[in-house]
């Protein structure tokens, strides 16, 4: 592979590990404000906001993990036949379904910027008591779509690579 592709796999692996590392503690945040929902609603000041924001955190979550979790072979796999293929027959296979996967995020992709764009150009608000702004949310997870593309892109470089038989390492 040309240098300047090699480049670009290890800039999106070393980019989309760090946003990764990054979101998996946005966990604690949703533990505390669930934690503040119950302390109030133990004590009878309810808090209208909790729930929704706990969604919000939840979703710029499993959205900018996303991507890490695809490079760390996290995501679910169905490898009853798979665990027993040789490394290029599963790159081969790999190819073609990350190519379906670089189309259907392709459509996220795209839905998503029309989304924020919506949201940003009409100031968007949920509909719940507390009508946060929709915009922010939208642009993380947009942005989180374009995290696991550039993941997807970056996995089918490297399997092609070894179908070549030269891996990026």
């Amino acid at each position: 592979m040309p240098e300047l592709v090699c480049r670009y796999v290890r800039w999106v692996d070393g980019f989309n590990r760090r946003v990764g590392l990054l979101a998996m503690y946005l966990i604690f945040v949703i533990t505390a404000i669930l934690f503040y929902s119950s302390l109030s609603k133990m004590l009878r000041l309810p808090a209208n906001w909790t729930l929704e924001s706990a969604q919000f955190v939840m979703a710029a979550y499993y959205m900018l993990g996303g991507a890490f979790a695809m490079q760390s072979g996290d995501h679910v796999r169905m490898d009853l036949f798979y665990s027993n293929w040789s490394i290029k027959k599963r790159a081969a296979f790999d190819v073609l379904t990350i190519t379906a996967l670089l189309v259907f995020l392709g459509f996220m992709l795209y839905g998503g910027i029309s989304s924020s764009i919506y949201a940003i150009e009409f100031k968007e608000r949920s509909f719940s008591a507390w009508r946060p702004y929709m915009a922010p949310i939208k642009i993380i997870m947009t942005f989180g779509v374009l995290m696991m593309l550039a993941q997807a892109s970056s996995a089918l470089i490297k399997d092609i690579a070894v179908l070549r038989g030269k891996p990026i390492q």
